[in-house]
């Protein structure tokens, strides 16, 4: 079993050196003199039973974590859990989603089974597993493109495996840049793209989250068709609000998280 910390440590570590402009993002604010405080961590999957969100969770269960909700998205064929830690109020929140397999083609379905076929009974075990990211091989560019036509997050799973889909930065815990408003801004000034898809902030202090993100940065992946630029992971900004209790939000709202999953669409780094 692994501590919370140690996790969360080996989480970023990957998702950092995968995604450079995340470790960008990160020194922009501690430059700026600022604290960074997760306020949660993303993770993919499908709602296979080898690899759903009860099996992803339970290396986070293990450290102490416990079920907290559950969310729905139709459009996209996705259901999600969210846990919290049962006494460190300051540590990350979870939020795991999985495709549910039954309402896509049987095209996707096959590539899906033929992933999790792959996979080791090693890299099965919840301790392993979400830290694996693509260990079923090589992807074919082909594929991916397939994939992409009926489902940007199932592409991305092919692609990336199982790992933090995005760190989220709270702002509640940043002096200077104590909106989303003025944490956007940072980014823009410092050529970083936000993702607009249903406004530039989603939600609002009367839903008591906000949220905000970047478009996931375009890398350099190895493809069986050769090397391809694609979005990788991305970095998310949340501002959490009191309700008429004075107690803090700490869940999510399902229509901002159905536009914040868009910030892995492809999209044309030329226009």
């Amino acid at each position: 079993m692994y501590t919370k910390e140690e996790i969360f440590e080996r989480l970023w570590k990957d998702y950092s050196e995968l995604n450079p402009s995340a470790k960008r993002i990160y020194d922009l604010f501690i430059a700026e003199g600022e604290t960074v405080v997760n306020d949660h961590i993303a993770f993919r999957t499908f709602n296979h039973s080898k690899v759903n969100v009860d099996v992803l969770s339970k290396v986070f269960l293990n450290a102490g974590y416990e079920f907290k909700q559950d969310y729905h998205f139709e459009t996209k064929k996705l259901y999600a859990k969210h846990f919290e830690h049962k006494k460190d109020p300051d540590a990350p929140r979870i939020f795991i989603s999985e495709l549910k397999l039954e309402l896509c083609s049987k095209f996707l379905q096959i590539a899906v089974q033929d992933l999790i076929n792959r996979l080791s009974r090693d890299i099965l075990k919840p301790t392993s597993l979400v830290f694996s990211g693509n260990s079923w091989g090589t992807p074919s560019y082909e594929t991916y493109t397939k994939l992409r036509e009926e489902s940007e997050y199932a592409a991305w799973l092919y692609v990336f495996g199982f790992r933090a889909n995005h760190f989220t930065v709270s702002v509640n815990h940043l002096k200077k840049y104590n909106s989303l408003e003025k944490v956007n801004q940072l980014l823009k000034n410092n050529g970083f793209l936000i993702n607009d898809s249903g406004g530039e902030i989603k939600g609002s202090p009367k839903q008591l989250l906000e949220q905000s993100s970047i478009k996931a940065d375009h890398i350099s992946m190895e493809f069986k068709d050769g090397v391809k630029e694609i979005p990788g992971c991305y970095y998310e900004f949340a501002k959490r609000y009191s309700d008429e209790y004075g107690k803090l939000y700490s869940g999510f709202i399902a229509k901002s998280a159905d536009k914040i999953f868009e910030s892995t669409d492809y999209y044309d780094k030329k226009k």
